[in-house]
């Protein structure tokens, strides 16, 4: 099935209004059509963007509370008036560094969509599980502990496979190994709707750049990636969006 790509910035803690405009100036040149570009910028910058962009605009995390007292965090409401309209849930930085279970994960992907915002689910495995061949035990229980008991919720998802031991390390998986971690995630989503599985965007994340991400945008079930430090840098990000528009067309 032909899904439509999407390249996913997230610029962690980084940024200014200076780099909002040189990104946009940048991803002006980039057809829009056969692929889909979002910038997750901090979220005081999401008011810095133009109205009119061709490229949509999220965050990078959320409380999944409607309000309260709760400061310092911002609820999906608060976002989508920023003008976001995708936020990425469940981060490994966000799992380690903030000590989010998958409990919690699974309660802002859900205020997410309940909202209206596209979460973008971030799933994969440390160095560690990686060695002792548990890669797919660690994403098979990141994945159940979302779509297990609420299967609705996959149609309305992306998915990005990060592995932890890849991410701002410049050491990235090959195109073969996402790959097999990538059909594995789709495969195991069929289970709770297998329609949706077919359909739904599986993006890479780790290490992801203007050298490596044409190979691995050939990948069956690669839709796209989550880039981190490649998308601080508006020529390299704009090279990995033509990459994967040029790969949509052929």
């Amino acid at each position: 099935m032909q899904r439509t790509p999407l390249i996913a910035a997230n610029w962690k803690m980084n940024g200014s209004a200076a780099l909002v405009e040189e990104i946009t100036l940048a991803l002006v040149s980039v057809p829009t059509e056969g692929a889909d570009v979002l910038v997750c910028p901090p979220a005081t910058l999401l008011r810095q963007f133009p109205t009119s962009v061709n490229f949509a605009l999220g965050a990078q995390n959320l409380n999944q509370e409607k309000s309260g007292a709760y400061t310092g965090e911002l609820s999906a409401a608060l976002l989508l008036e920023a003008g976001a309209s995708y936020v990425i849930v469940g981060h490994s930085e966000r799992r380690t560094l903030n000590a989010e279970t998958d409990i919690v994960v699974a309660a802002k992907l859900t205020a997410a969509v309940e909202a209206g915002l596209i979460p973008i689910l971030c799933v994969g495995e440390t160095q560690a599980q990686r060695q002792q061949e548990k890669t797919q035990q660690v994403i098979a229980r990141q994945l159940d502990a979302v779509y297990a008991s609420q299967p609705e919720l996959l149609a309305k998802s992306v998915i990005a496979y990060e592995p932890i031991w890849a991410i701002g390390t410049g050491e990235s998986a090959s195109p073969e190994q996402a790959q097999q971690t990538h059909a594995f995630i789709r495969q195991h989503l069929a289970q709770y709707d297998a329609q949706a599985a077919v359909k739904v965007k599986l993006l890479y994340g780790g290490s992801v750049n203007a050298d490596n991400c044409a190979a691995l945008f050939l990948q069956a079930d690669i839709d796209g990636a989550l880039v981190g430090g490649a998308s601080l840098k508006p020529a390299e990000f704009a090279q990995i969006c033509l990459a994967v528009t040029k790969g949509a067309k052929e």
